[in-house]
């Protein structure tokens, strides 16, 4: 099998090599191609990924190219991970929020609307490039942020695609140590949106663990996902780190103020690793790859990619599917993430309890924003870009709105060709 993955020259990739290559009997990936604009980038974490393979005794081989069509031709799944406009970028949707005392974050609010406008033009180019050198059947999972919106872009597009994220398995990889379970033997009932999520149900043999969690480790789940332990306990569900968004705003902002942007750490990072990369006496995964996020990424990644490629039967993993009358207060088409089925055919979600309206008006609210956030994508428009803002609970103010989307325009111009017309 071929495997294509545009964006192969990110510095994290290295993790979906590693995955690979501790999966030589499930996955039979022949051929792996990097695609990526940055010849250095690209050919340092190509050399690197072999290195990988070959110690790991694995036979796949990697090619590396900036030809899009190149890449994918013949590929059996093509993985998407892009970051239009880079770190720099990433840096600016981190800290213009913050002129309004609004949230500096890279996939949702102002910052997040940011990235999906730079992003939904620039994969939905890709995925039709790759559905005319691939062909309509060939599958695409977009790691791309923000996951639920870009997914949506490609799936309304009639494109086979599945959004996946890693906060889910991260999640699940925490409550099987706690419960002294193994990974496969923990099932979730997550509930919501990409990054906006709730753990209703871990359930082992069947038996919902939920309660034991919240009763003997409230306090170390509390801290991993920044909330405090009695709302949760109230709530009855671990909600994902990204909802200290939403629940505690304004210290979210205060502290984002006096701190580093995270962007900068990434950078940092990056560097490196890069060099580790470089270093031909490096053959496994450098310990500081950590640093750079994304944990349990190449697990994730690899279960989605076998459930999708193998022909065997069904198996279940969170991912950003299409609604289907899942959320009955939601429209069809909606993106959702969800416990889905997965298999040659796609994801299909798993039926799930009714949803508490403490969690549907919020997943409601988002979804709104991210139907306007899509248009705007697509349509273009300083007045679209303004009706999302208004729209998202981060947000919600006309005078924020109008500034931040004056900002946002002003500062992601060379992205925006409606912008610059």
């Amino acid at each position: 099998m071929k495997l294509a993955v545009v964006g192969g020259g990110s510095t994290y990739t290295p993790e979906l090599i590693d995955g690979i290559a501790g999966r030589r009997a499930s996955l039979d990936v022949d051929e792996i191609v990097l695609i990526d604009p940055d010849a250095y980038r690209v050919e340092a974490v190509g050399d690197f990924s072999q290195r990988l393979l070959d110690h790991a005794g694995h036979p796949a081989r990697v090619r590396t190219t900036a030809n899009l069509e190149e890449g994918v031709d013949g590929a059996s799944a093509v993985l998407i991970q892009l970051r239009v406009g880079g770190q720099k970028a990433r840096a600016s949707d981190e800290t213009f929020p913050h002129l309004c005392g609004c949230v500096g974050q890279e996939t949702t609010g102002a910052g997040g609307l940011a990235k999906a406008l730079r992003t939904v033009p620039v994969v939905l180019d890709i995925a039709e490039r790759v559905r005319k050198i691939a062909g309509d059947d060939t599958w695409i999972v977009n790691f791309t942020n923000p996951v639920g919106i870009v997914t949506r872009a490609l799936l309304q597009e009639g494109h086979h695609a599945v959004g996946l994220c890693n906060v889910a398995i991260n999640l699940q990889r925490k409550f099987a140590k706690l419960l002294g379970a193994s990974t496969g033997e923990v099932k979730l009932i997550h509930t919501g949106l990409n990054h906006l999520s709730w753990e209703r149900g871990v359930l082992v043999d069947g038996v919902d663990r939920l309660p034991e969690l919240l009763a003997q480790h409230a306090e170390y789940l509390g801290e991993e996902v920044s909330v405090p332990v009695e709302w949760m306990r109230r709530m009855r569900a671990v909600p994902s780190y990204y909802l200290k968004y939403y629940y505690s705003h304004d210290a979210q902002v205060a502290k984002q103020q006096t701190e580093r942007p995270r962007a900068e750490v990434v950078s940092d990072v990056e560097e490196e690793l890069l060099k580790v990369y470089l270093d031909p006496e490096q053959v496994t995964k450098p310990e500081s790859l950590e640093k750079r996020g994304g944990a349990y990424y190449s697990e994730a990644a690899v279960q989605l990619v076998h459930a999708l490629t193998s022909g065997g039967a069904g198996e279940e993993h969170v991912v950003n599917v299409r609604n289907n009358g899942t959320f009955d207060f939601l429209p069809d088409d909606a993106v959702i993430e969800v416990s889905s089925t997965v298999d040659s055919t796609g994801a299909t979600p798993i039926p799930q309890p009714p949803v508490d309206p403490r969690f549907a008006g919020l997943i409601a609210g988002v979804t709104a924003y991210e139907y306007l956030a899509l248009d705007a994508a697509i349509k273009g428009g300083r007045d679209r870009v303004a009706d999302a803002l208004l729209a998202h609970p981060l947000v919600g103010q006309y005078a924020k709105a109008d500034q931040l989307a004056d900002e946002l325009v002003a500062r992601n111009r060379d992205f925006l060709r409606w912008a610059r017309a």
